[in-house]
């Protein structure tokens, strides 16, 4: 059986950075092969070119058994590939049902053929199990209802090959497990699967084969028996990793953070009670959706509050107020850090100063070497790969843009750390390294809250967690209490239990 599609000696650079150099890899039909590697080793660049989102300096693309050159998306598309990016690539201003249709809009002489249309997504948000209108607007869509929503588009194609990179990235346990059932009747419908994920034990239960890259090269590709975590990880990372989760419960200091009645606009009905100590890692589990990204905007003063009292070290916070929430210690990790925790555009030394310019700075004017100083000390201790501050940090991978998020805020030293899915997207050798620094955080007294879709983080990480369901928090447990079965019991609104 020949190949669907085959790549050979593909290289790309960018300014600074050889993203590819000659990667080779092929696809049969009706398979998954799952691509892996560390951040930076060329993963998403790969995928990029297999859709036509950019050229290849060098090397070839066989489609088919024919050599093909895509020039964008469209011809990619046409040809009967489609990628669900990383990033998300939708519209917010139109519904789901035209951003699943974008540029394919049914019409009859000029005129969109609404109903059709949304009849159509309708039924594609119904095989990916998002129970939305698709008439919806995007805006009102939550990261991980966007996931899905970019992975019913992709099934709107009609493709013989999709790419998936990192798309369970925001979703819950319940939701990726509805997309491996849809992966699954793809493959028997004789259409193939490019995987890329950092969760090696998604990796390893999907996978026919896996190929592995390191710095923009193969090193490996693993079949059947082959495919298990610490083969996985010796490929990528070439070296193991024994103690990936390095959390140890320690003293706990007095409360650093408390919320008392806190209602979020999203969730008005659900007054929010939860503590959080000096030198505590708390998890805040839940299903997507069920209101943890809410509450902590709400603390952060991103999202409206509409009564109760959020208390740092006993003194009272002004709500609603970004500004009052950084002057009394608070900081915040988003979910979708290039939106929210970066300007793409400036350059890494700008970015890792630009929540503390009062450091480099005076009456408005930058000292001459500060911002140098300021910022090459968090790129040397958080080992930011970069060719230098001066990069413009859109150039980076996903790894290193989260650290360079967190970087900013540990400039300012803050008394309470909030995370929102603070690995996402994130590789297994970045992700051990945000472990070890949010536990040296933790050992400074600084109180963490984190929000995490991943079951194994809340266990591995946290002293304590909260659970919630549909916007209330159903129940609190001791690192003795957590366990798969109790947070998933809670998570589902099952039952309810109290540290």
């Amino acid at each position: 059986m020949e190949p669907l599609l085959r790549v050979e000696n593909v290289s790309k650079s960018f300014p600074g950075v050889h993203a590819l150099c000659g990667v080779s890899l092929h696809v049969m039909p009706g398979e998954v092969l799952s691509v892996i590697g560390e951040n930076g080793a060329g993963k998403s660049t790969l995928m990029k070119i297999l859709a036509g989102v950019q050229a290849p300096d060098s090397g070839s693309l066989w489609w088919q058994s024919r050599a093909v050159h895509f020039h964008s998306t469209s011809q990619a598309m046409e040809a009967g590939i489609s990628l669900i990016h990383q990033e998300l690539n939708l519209a917010e201003n139109l519904s789901i049902a035209e951003n699943i249709f974008l540029g394919r809009l049914p019409s009859a002489w000029g005129v969109v053929l609404t109903k059709q249309m949304r009849i159509r997504a309708d039924e594609f948000l119904n095989r990916v199990g998002l129970k939305l209108p698709s008439s919806t607007p995007l805006s009102r869509l939550s990261i991980a209802q966007r996931q899905m929503v970019e992975i019913a588009k992709s099934l709107s194609i009609d493709s013989s090959l999709i790419i998936m990179d990192e798309p369970t990235s925001s979703l819950s346990a319940h939701e990726s497990q509805r997309l491996f059932e849809l992966i699954g009747q793809l493959k028997s419908e004789r259409v193939s699967i490019v995987y890329i994920s950092h969760r090696l034990a998604e990796v390893a239960q999907l996978s026919d084969r896996v190929e592995v890259l390191r710095d923009g090269k193969n090193v490996a590709t693993l079949e059947s028996d082959q495919i298990n975590h610490q083969r996985m990880v010796q490929a990528m990372v070439g070296r193991d990793l024994n103690r990936y989760f390095p959390h140890v419960p320690k003293e706990l200091g007095s409360v650093r953070l408390k919320l008392q009645g806190v209602r979020v606009h999203s969730n008005p009905e659900h007054p929010i009670h939860l503590e959080v100590r000096s030198g505590e890692i708390v998890g805040l589990a839940g299903l997507v959706g069920s209101g943890r990204t809410e509450i902590l905007e709400g603390i952060m003063g991103v999202r409206k509050v509409q009564s109760g009292s959020i208390l740092v070290d006993g003194k009272p916070m002004r709500l609603g107020s970004v500004r009052s929430a950084i002057e009394a210690g608070l900081a915040m990790v988003p979910e979708d850090r290039r939106h929210m925790g970066l300007v793409t555009s400036m350059s890494v030394g700008e970015n890792l100063t630009l929540a503390s310019l009062e450091k480099v700075s005076r009456w408005g004017v930058m000292l001459p070497g500060a911002d140098q100083r300021v910022g090459q000390s968090q790129v040397e201790g958080l080992r930011i790969k970069t060719p230098s501050l001066r990069q413009i940090a859109a150039y980076l991978s996903g790894g290193n843009q989260q650290k360079i998020v967190f970087g900013k805020w540990i400039i300012r030293e803050p008394k309470v750390l909030l995370l929102d899915e603070p690995t996402r997207g994130v590789d297994i050798g970045a992700k051990q390294e945000i472990y070890g620094l949010m536990e040296q955080l933790a050992g400074q007294g600084v109180a963490i809250l984190f929000v995490s879709s991943e079951m194994e983080e809340i266990l591995g990480m946290s002293d304590r967690a909260y659970v919630m369901h549909e916007g209330k928090i159903c129940g609190e447990l001791s690192r003795s209490q957590m366990s798969e079965e109790s947070i998933m019991g809670l998570a589902l609104g099952r039952n309810t239990i109290h540290a």
